[in-house]
């Protein structure tokens, strides 16, 4: 009942805010959006302590869903390890945000539509998470997708919002189309999409192929491949992740939201639910760790030139979901999700940080336009700086009979990196050498941000200046907690997620990697100098920043000129959106075109229903003329007829 009630409860809340916001009012809609997630997030921590701690994974059968010939799939409710820990990231960010939206959106007009919408997407990601096969996953998947969009376009007034939402959808739905035959490949080599088949079977299916578009190829590869083409769309991997940074057209929240634990990470998991038929594909998989490797690596270089506050989070996050992709790549799925938890927690941390910095200044986001802000928000200051040491991975290592210490990004980050360099194999250590500059990189547009936002002169209008206030403790309160999961969700995670004693016991065959390809032991046993490195390249990112921005600001001025079209690529986002446009989208608007006014317009409807009704009118207009109303036109006619019929007579055989 439990696991039911953790789930369903988003939904139904959605719906009384909804259908009914108008009658609750504003503050009924943000009590009950707000108290169901509460209640699903304790519902969430007491199914981690009897899932994960104690050993009670479950599925909870719901009901018959598709019975087709020999196609059978039943709605069930999957909870293990892997389950329990999304229910705890997905309900506690969403928990948070529904709270801190009380205060972000007091001023918008439709609260209770925004509510509704938070609550909708929670559920539909929830959905997700808890399936049991590979059909309920993909309605979780598409239920994603259909929810966001509202969100993105929630100020849907705005054009810019129109675009960013309408190309959102566009851009998952060609990986969701992979995603889609990714399920039909494995109905195909498995005969089943109900992940208790397809797990016991998938050794078994190793070395199987099958014909695929005319090649003779390896199928659980070719599978896997499609399946991650599905991922890569949700979770803005490099080639398919133009979406993500326009999705800032929506609230923050709702950036929080998508960015953090939610949509963007259902790439991550939905690879690492697949982890027992991953392991039996290699070239699958090490297109995963160089594709990752690369989605970390560029979208850094591009974090690092970005003004708008929002934007720098968002290229970071593709970064850090890079990271993420790439563990998995050389089978260190844990180290995957465990760097998922912990980035759920900072990032929502940073953005919703970054909304607290946006509420101060009365709605701008262009970093150009701040400074001077520290002593004005402190508290938003102080978080901002914890979410940015998380993100940077910086901590004070194990040295002697000290333990050390360090924000959740330390811990994570750096088993991520351990794990590619002990994989040993060549794309790995090309993800560890991508990595340890991505790191770099993140470290030093991390504390660029700080600087140009809250440091130096103020840059804004006395105006705006006057009214730069702190936000209120429905906002502060959860940026609190944030905070602390930013604290200690690596050190407290840590022994259960990667450790050498706790991993096995407390995953419990929810991730399954094979014994060969133990990445995460190798980590354990590799050189000191590979963990460390990460810390070193950090604090060189982060003293490289106060050079730039504090101490010398006429560097990078400076060094833009020197690399000048090296910047204007990186700046223009390697002109993604422009090729794109070129290649897709002006052709697309082109042939749209030409069917609806030559294909639709002049054909289908020239001779059909507007022929039709064209061949009417002139045939009426030209009877309508001997309507004259003189009557001699009328005789004149009368003889004429008189003649025909006389001659027909006559002349007949």
């Amino acid at each position: 009942m439990a696991v039911i009630a953790a789930i369903f409860l988003p939904l139904l809340a959605a719906f009384i805010a909804g259908f009914f916001g108008r009658r609750i009012g504003d503050l009924g809609s943000q009590l009950v959006t707000c108290g169901a997630m509460v209640v699903a997030l304790v519902l969430s921590i007491i199914l981690f302590i009897d899932v994960a701690v104690n050993g009670h994974a479950t599925v909870v059968p719901l009901a018959n869903w598709v019975a087709s010939g020999d196609f059978h799939v039943d709605w069930a409710l999957r909870v293990d390890t892997l389950t329990a820990v999304m229910l705890i990231v997905v309900n506690g960010v969403s928990t948070m945000v529904h709270i801190y939206s009380v205060g972000y959106m007091s001023h918008d007009p439709d609260k209770p539509r925004f509510m509704s919408y938070l609550s909708l997407f929670t559920f539909m990601m929830l959905m997700l998470v808890t399936s049991d096969n590979l059909v309920q996953m993909f309605f979780g998947w598409e239920g994603v997708g259909v929810a966001s969009y509202l969100l993105i376009n929630f100020w849907f007034e705005k054009k810019s919002a129109n675009d960013a939402s309408m190309k959102a959808f566009l851009v998952n739905r060609v990986g969701d189309f992979g995603f889609a035959l990714g399920i039909f490949s494995i109905f195909i080599i498995f005969g089943s999409v109900e992940f208790g088949t397809i797990f016991p079977a998938a050794a078994g299916k190793a070395h199987a192929t099958f014909n695929f578009l005319g090649w003779h190829v390896s199928a659980l590869d070719c599978a896997c491949l499609l399946l991650f083409v599905g991922a890569m769309g949700k979770s803005a991997q490099l080639g398919l992740h133009t979406w993500l940074p326009d999705a800032m057209e929506g609230p923050t929240p709702v950036s929080a939201l998508i960015h953090a634990a939610t949509m963007v990470t259902a790439g991550v998991f939905m690879l690492a639910r697949m982890s027992p038929v991953f392991e039996y594909a290699p070239a699958a998989l090490a297109v995963v760790t160089v594709l990752g490797a690369l989605t970390a690596f560029v979208a850094a270089t591009i974090g690092m030139t970005q003004f708008d506050i929002k934007r720098v989070i968002a290229y970071s996050t593709m970064s850090q979901l890079g990271y993420m992709f790439f563990a998995i790549g050389v089978s260190a799925y844990q180290a995957a999700v465990f760097h998922l938890m912990t980035h759920a927690f900072f990032k929502a941390l940073l953005f919703l940080g970054a909304g607290s910095v946006i509420h101060a200044m009365s709605g701008e986001q262009d970093m150009r336009k701040m400074g001077g802000i520290a002593r004005l928000i402190p508290f938003t200051y102080a978080v901002m700086w914890i979410g940015n040491l998380a993100l940077a991975g910086v901590g004070i290592p194990k040295i002697g009979a000290f333990p050390g210490f360090g924000f959740a990004g330390f811990y994570s980050k750096d088993i991520v990196l351990e794990a590619a360099y002990g994989s040993g194999t060549a794309v790995g250590h090309f993800a560890y050498w991508l990595g340890i500059a991505a790191a770099f990189m993140t470290a030093f547009y991390s504390w660029r941000l700080l600087i140009m936002t809250f440091h130096g002169k103020p840059r804004a209008s006395k105006e705006v200046m006057d009214h730069v206030h702190e936000s209120p403790l429905v906002m502060t309160g959860p940026l609190t907690v944030l905070a602390i999961g930013a604290l200690i969700a690596g050190i407290g995670g840590y022994e259960w997620f990667v450790g050498h004693a706790a991993r096995a016991e407390f995953w419990r065959g929810a991730i399954q990697v094979l014994h060969a390809h133990d990445s995460i032991h190798a980590a354990h046993e590799g050189p000191e100098w590979v963990g460390l490195l990460p810390l070193l390249v950090g604090l060189a990112g982060i003293a490289l920043a106060y050079v730039c921005y504090m101490f010398v600001p006429g560097i990078p001025a400076t060094f833009t000129k020197i690399v000048k079209p090296l910047h204007v690529l990186v700046f223009n986002k390697y002109f993604f959106d422009q090729i794109y446009d070129v290649l897709f989208v002006k052709p697309a608007q082109v042939l749209g075109f030409g069917l609806w006014k030559a294909g639709d317009g002049a054909i289908i409807d020239g001779l059909g229903p507007d022929g039709v009704a064209k061949t009417t009118r002139g045939v009426a207009a030209g009877v309508s003329r001997l309507q004259s109303g003189y009557v001699y036109h009328y005789a004149f006619a009368m003889v004429i007829g008189v003649v025909a019929l006389v001659g027909w007579f006559y002349f007949k055989p």
